[in-house]
């Protein structure tokens, strides 16, 4: 259970980050910011986003008095967009960016991104998306080509192991300790190779002179 729980404590998240283009002169500088803050960035580009696809990635909103002028706005210049990862992107990045209203932001979160580089409700810098299932849908809106799978967890990572790796592991190291070989790294090593159950099998039979 302990096990579990350190696992999903440490999940990583991808998230979309979009530079608008009210902040587009200070890319760099927002740019060091997700890094220091522990994001890695894993797809990054420079784009026009046109009015349809503007008005696909802010769905949620369609209907609102805002939201012409929304899709306006995001499609009046360049903007860069990136695929930010770390453990819990998706909160991190709504923490980091701040509220939607940049003239709010500035009273109550001024080191947030919204706070330092935006001017209004509309124009407040950076996007970011509301949930994971909202980011891979954003996602997959902007990067089409790019890996559809979310970032495997630690979980993944464990169970990965216990079913492949540690039995053969096992397996070596107790007929290791029978052994007791004098140089048991190279031993270990050499039994590995030859005991791996992922190497193929090869029928002589099935292989023809030339």
């Amino acid at each position: 259970m302990e096990e579990a729980q350190s696992a999903a404590d440490v999940s990583v998240e991808r998230t979309l980050a979009l530079i608008k283009p009210d902040a587009i002169d200070n890319a760099d500088e927002i740019e060091e910011t997700i890094l220091r803050s522990g994001f890695t960035v894993l797809q990054k580009r420079k784009v026009v986003l046109s009015p349809e696809l503007c008005s696909d990635i802010y769905a949620a909103h369609y209907g609102k008095m805002f939201f012409p002028s929304l899709t306006a706005f995001m499609s009046s210049g360049p903007t860069i967009a990136m695929v930010i990862v770390r453990h819990q992107a998706v909160a991190y990045w709504r923490d980091l960016i701040g509220p939607a209203n940049s003239v709010n932001a500035k009273e109550t979160h001024p080191g947030s991104l919204r706070a330092l580089y935006g001017t209004d409700e509309l124009r407040n810098a950076v996007h970011g998306s509301e949930t994971t299932s909202a980011a891979e849908r954003e996602i997959r809106l902007i990067f089409p080509d790019g890996p559809v799978s979310p970032i495997p967890t630690a979980q993944d990572a464990i169970t990965y192991l216990s079913k492949f790796v540690n039995p053969t592991l096992l397996s070596g190291l107790t007929e290791l300790c029978k052994q007791k070989p004098t140089d048991p790294i190279t031993w270990l090593a050499d039994w590995l190779i030859a005991n791996n159950p992922n190497k193929p099998n090869i029928h002589e039979d099935l292989i023809k002179e030339p």
